[in-house]
Order: C-alpha cells, then structure tokens, then sequence
C-alpha cells in the first residue's frame, strides 16, 4: 500500500489549506483513513478520521474548522482545514487501516503545514 500526501504549504492564521492523500495497491474495500499529526516537540495525534461508510470523528481542537471526507472510488481522503491558527503548525500524517492488516494500518511521508502569525 502507497500512500501519496499532497496539499500542504504555509498560510496565514485564518487562511485555508485542503490535503489530499492518494492510496494505491493493494486496498481493503472496508477500512478507515484519516489524518494525524505531530508538531516539534509533542506525540503524534489524532486530526480526523472518516470509515468507509462514512462515519467520521475528529479531535476537539478542530472541530468546527477543519471537515474529513473522502472518494472511495479513487481511494483518496481529503482534510479540508478552515480558519487556520498558529497551533495547527505540524507535519501531517495520512494514514489508511484495513479491517483486514497491520493494527496501525499504513502511514504516508507526511506533509509540513505551517500557518503563520
């Protein structure tokens, strides 16, 4: 499984930034994807994350701002990040976690966002 990241970059507090990611080979029609982060310094935590059926959750920090969705028929989830603050400032993660595979599932490179003061 590959995952391809895109759609990061720098922006000023308030601004939007939308991430993409791409998963390819060999995929499980039922699984979860989502996105995660890690800032310098801190754990990598939970963003958003969205199951093939639909169902999504995310972390409180965001709620409200930021809106998981995805295509299952190109395999891609999207992060659409709205009304950007400092804080938000991390290398996002996408990941992908069959039903079926690693407990972890599959991580992509991961992509900087930076939103500035």
């Amino acid at each position: 499984v590959q995952l391809v990241e895109s759609g990061g970059g720098l922006v000023q507090a308030g601004g939007s930034l939308r991430l993409s990611c791409a998963a390819s080979g060999s995929i499980f029609s039922i699984n979860t994807m989502g996105w995660y982060r890690q800032a310098p310094g801190k754990q990598r935590e939970l963003v958003a994350a969205i199951t093939s059926g639909g169902s999504t959750n995310c972390a409180d920090s965001v709620k409200g701002r930021f809106t998981i969705s995805r295509d299952n028929a190109k395999n891609t989830v999207y992060l659409q990040m709205n009304s950007l603050k400092a804080e938000d400032t991390a290398v996002y993660y996408c990941n992908y976690r069959p039903l079926l595979g690693p407990s972890d599932g599959y991580w992509g490179q991961g992509t900087q966002v930076t939103v500035s003061s």
